[in-house]
């Protein structure tokens, strides 16, 4: 039997769901990259790189291009870069909300202790 459509979904976010693979599939939806030249961008040890990418690819988001002893990196579909956008633009809208309610609080306490002192 096969799994339901939302624990499928479920999977994929878990995949996603580490800021180094997320910064890897930002770094992927510029354009192909090799490990090298993704190391200084992701800040860890090769190994770990390495693991997270095979991650990647056991999920199908990426695939590997060898070419001599380089391995080249690139997205199998644009639609990945497309959702990590589609995540900011989300993110950028929480957080404008949060950023109002912060400033509604700010300025309800700074009333308040305007009210009190006088």
């Amino acid at each position: 039997m096969s799994k339901p459509l939302y624990q499928l979904k479920a999977e994929f976010f878990k995949t996603l769901a580490h800021p180094v693979r997320i910064r890897v599939l930002e770094l992927l939806g510029e354009r192909e990259h090799s490990v090298a030249e993704m190391l200084p961008e992701v800040g860890i040890e090769p190994a770990n790189l390495s693991q997270q990418l095979a991650v990647l690819r056991r999920a199908g988001l990426v695939v590997a291009r060898k070419e001599g002893s380089t391995v080249h990196y690139s997205l199998t579909s644009p639609q990945v870069a497309e959702l990590l956008a589609v995540a900011r633009q989300i993110l950028t809208s929480v957080l404008t909300g949060q950023v109002e309610l912060l400033e509604d609080l700010q300025g309800a306490r700074v009333a308040a202790s305007t009210a009190r002192s006088r």
